[in-house]
C-alpha cells in the first residue's frame, strides 16, 4: 500500500474568519483523537484535492504540522459545499499506536459475472464499502477489498459478507448474512390493456352522439362496405 502525507499549519482564526482563508486557497481543519488536545490546522487546498482523489477514508496519512514530528492520522470527514462541491472542511483522526480503530474499507469489483455477459443479468450492489475494526498496522497493509465477480454464473447468485476472505486480524462490523452484490433476472415491461370499462364508455359516448345527430336529422356516415342510407327529409307543412 502506497504511503501518503500533507502538511499543515496550526490555524488562529476560527468561525466567520475561515472565510478569509478559504479565499487565500486553504481549507480549515481540525486534529482529534484519544488522549489528545484538539488541534486547529489549515491545509493547502489544491495539495489536499489531490491527495483526496488517490486515497479514502480507510488510508493512513502521515500529517505534518511545521516542524513537529509528521503523526498518522485518518480522514474522519470531510465537508463540500453543496453549490462549489469544493472541500471547505476537513476533519483528521490520531492514531494511537496499539490502539484498534474503526473505520470503512473500500470494495473493488474484479473479473465479469458470467450471468451478465451470457444471461443478461442485472448486478445489484448493495455494498461499496464495509465498515471494520482493527490494529492501524493490519489497515495499512490491506487498503482495500477485492471481490471476484466471476463466481456470478446464474441469477441468484449472490455474494455476502461472510463470503468475503478477510484477516482474522480484521473484524468486520456488518451483518454476515447482508448481501454484497446479487445477479438478478431482468423483469419484462408488461402491455398494459385498456380496461373493458373504458371502452364501454367510449362505447356509450359513440351512441349518444348518434341520437343526438338522428334527432337532428343527420344520418351518421355509414361504415365502408355498408349500403347508404339515403337522406330523409321531413315535408314542409301545408
Amino acid at each position: 500500500m502506497a504511503s501518503y502525507s500533507i502538511k499543515a499549519q496550526l490555524r488562529e482564526k476560527v468561525g466567520k474568519q475561515t472565510k478569509t482563508l478559504r479565499k487565500g486557497g486553504q481549507i480549515p481543519a481540525v486534529l482529534y483523537g484519544h488522549g489528545i488536545k484538539n488541534k486547529n490546522l489549515t491545509v493547502d487546498a489544491k495539495e489536499f484535492e489531490k491527495l483526496f482523489s488517490q486515497v479514502s477514508y480507510s488510508h493512513l496519512l502521515d500529517l505534518i504540522t511545521g516542524e513537529a514530528k509528521p503523526v498518522k492520522v485518518l480522514i474522519h470527514d470531510v465537508q463540500k459545499d453543496p453549490v462549489k462541491d469544493k472541500v471547505i472542511h476537513v476533519d483528521f483522526y490520531q492514531i494511537k499506536e496499539g490502539e484498534k480503530i474503526t473505520t470503512e474499507i473500500p470494495l473493488v469489483f474484479i473479473n465479469d459475472a458470467p450471468a451478465v455477459k451470457e444471461l443478461g443479468a442485472i448486478l445489484v450492489t448493495n455494498y461499496h464499502n464495509i465498515e471494520i475494526k482493527c490494529l492501524p498496522e493490519i489497515l495499512e497493509k490491506i487498503g482495500k477489498v477485492e471481490i471476484d465477480l466471476s463466481s456470478l454464473k446464474n441469477f441468484s447468485d449472490s455474494i455476502h459478507i461472510k463470503d468475503l476472505k478477510l484477516p482474522k486480524e480484521l473484524e468486520v462490523l456488518e451483518s454476515p448474512d447482508e448481501i454484497i452484490v446479487i445477479a438478478t433476472e431482468p423483469k419484462e415491461e408488461k402491455i398494459e390493456e385498456v380496461p373493458a370499462a373504458v371502452s364501454e364508455i367510449k362505447t356509450v359516448a359513440e351512441e349518444e352522439a348518434a341520437k343526438e345527430e338522428i334527432k337532428e336529422g343527420v344520418i351518421p356516415a355509414a361504415k365502408e362496405g355498408a349500403p347508404v342510407a339515403p337522406k330523409i327529409e321531413k315535408e314542409k307543412a301545408k
